[in-house]
């Protein structure tokens, strides 16, 4: 391997005081002051979510270092403090007792070293993931930088309370990629433990070819490079961001971020994994979600023995980057993953959530004649569950329409198609972002059974359909305040078994700052 240039000289944004570089604690305690002064401005915008968790101000993109530690969840973000762009990368940091009401905590992670130093472009302390070593916090990460080669390294910092954080004195642990030649990505390291032996999985490409590379350690610093995991069969991307290896249902789960893949930016693969030869064999494929809005999704494990996801709920390119809100970003709801008797995966929002319900319309055995609509005047967040009755529905096409008033302005529709098993939801006029219809079909497995779970919030849609054999995630943002939920019935009647709505409570309660 080449060894780590330490140029400090190149240009970074790294903060001095009489020529003196300053100490990471004193850059996270400036990172979240930033990040704390800026949350009042933003407490009044519309598009601030009530029930999803999303940072106090500044940027948000990535999930990093999900885990369970003392009892509670931890949340780590990619942030940047200082602006509602994407700057030089911080670690933001959250903790919750329930999953659903998330406490702020101080920035845990600062472009400090020469490792991992920001630029006015971005860089500085990218992705990664979280473990538990005799009784540490112990994060992994990449440290970014740009002027020099390596760019990329994997680094790990520690912490005895779980609140701040110390970086490792020997970064970076993994100094540069393993072989010869141009590589796509050295990034986003997913840490774990297997047997005697941690393991890492890092993202990669090459050859136009994504790839996860898999390392393993007996003591987390000094860690030997096993090969490459598993790779791309040629149609899916040509670099693999944040991976994510893990046991679930008497088989392994590789879950990933292809760049460059055509019609998506997730995707999951079941299969086998051998740790003797380090190598993950696929046996089957499914995306996680078939929104515009879900990326870099990480999962942990509880000690219920739940496999819980958390994605990133948004897009590079979304027109709303531009906006100058003071904030951006989102995560999406944490989902528990389950592998299906058909080989695939399943995500249903955790239980917890139900906590969020207040008040309940409840019907039963109701009826949509063709033609005639109904509608209810809907809170901004809520959660709506329908089950249809398969033998007494007769329609072409169910419409389930998300509007604004009056004459329905800011429509977001969503369209299930009989026949042929297909969903959409269509944004083209949800209001002031991106476009674009979302499709997803439900496999032949799924026979007549329809059932629908959404999760609508001031500014995002979450459909789950059949209890999650397929998701669907966008951001949408009305413009008008006051909302319908409109049903109507095309070309037949559409019967349900039952059908309910809930107005949801705020998740936001047990914030601080």
């Amino acid at each position: 391997m080449r060894a780590f240039e330490d140029r400090r000289e190149s240009g970074s944004v790294r903060e001095t005081e009489n020529g003196r570089n300053l100490p990471h604690e004193t850059l996270t305690r400036r990172a979240d002051e930033a990040a704390r002064a800026g949350a009042d401005s933003v407490q009044g915008d519309p598009f601030r979510l009530r029930y999803h968790f999303m940072p106090a101000s500044g940027w948000m993109n990535d999930p990093n270092g999900l885990i369970q530690y003392r009892g509670e969840y931890h949340l780590f973000y990619q942030h940047y403090p200082y602006g509602d762009k994407w700057g030089p990368m911080h670690w933001g940091h959250a903790k919750s007792k329930d999953l659903v009401r998330w406490e702020h905590l101080p920035v845990a992670l600062a472009p400090s070293e020469f490792y991992d130093l920001g630029d006015k472009d971005g860089y500085g302390c990218w992705s990664g993931s979280a473990v538990e070593s005799d009784g540490k916090l112990v994060l992994f990460y990449t440290g970014h930088v740009d002027g020099r080669k390596p760019t990329e390294a994997q680094c790990m910092a520690a912490s005895e309370d779980g609140v701040r954080f110390e970086k490792f004195a020997g970064n970076p642990v993994i100094a540069d990629v393993p072989d010869e030649g141009e590589r796509f990505g050295f990034r986003d390291p997913k840490v774990w433990r297997h047997g005697d032996r941690w393991y890492m999985v890092v993202g990669s490409g090459k050859n136009g070819r994504g790839q996860a590379l898999l390392y393993k350690s007996a003591g987390l610093t000094d860690w030997e490079y096993v090969g490459v995991a598993a790779e791309s069969d040629g149609t899916q991307g040509d670099m693999w961001e944040c991976p994510d290896l893990f046991p679930l249902g008497g088989k392994h789960v590789l879950a990933l971020s292809p760049m460059n893949m055509e019609g998506t930016k997730n995707l999951y693969l079941v299969g086998e994994m051998d740790y003797e030869r380090g190598v993950f064999t696929p046996e089957a494929q499914g995306k996680l979600d078939d929104g515009f809005d879900f990326y870099a999704a990480q999962t942990f494990l509880d000690d219920k023995g739940r496999r819980i996801l958390i994605g990133w709920m948004d897009m590079w390119g979304s027109k709303m980057i531009a906006e100058n809100r003071g904030w951006y970003g989102a995560m999406t709801l944490p989902r528990e993953l389950k592998l299906l008797p058909d080989g695939t995966l399943a995500s249903v929002p955790v239980e917890e959530l139900n906590a969020l319900r207040g008040e309940e319309l409840a019907y039963e055995e109701l009826r949509l004649e063709d033609g005639r609509p109904r509608s209810w005047s809907r809170p901004a967040a809520m959660e709506w569950l329908a089950e249809l009755d398969s033998d007494g529905t007769t329609a072409k096409e169910l419409e389930i329409r998300l509007t604004g008033e009056p004459d329905e302005e800011d429509v977001t529709a969503i369209r299930y198609v009989f026949a042929e098993r297909k969903l959409t939801v269509d944004r083209e006029r949800s209001g002031m972002g991106d476009g674009g219809v979302s499709t997803s079909v439900l496999p032949p497995s799924a026979g007549d059974r329809i059932k629908l779970r959404l999760f609508a919030d001031t500014s995002s849609i979450e459909l789950f359909v059949n209890d999650g054999q397929r998701v669907v995630t966008n951001r949408i943002y009305p413009r008008t305040s006051s909302r319908s939920l409109v049903l109507e019935a095309v070309g037949g009647e559409v019967r349900f078994a039952n059908l309910k709505l809930w107005s949801l409570g705020d998740g936001r309660d047990g914030e601080e700052g």
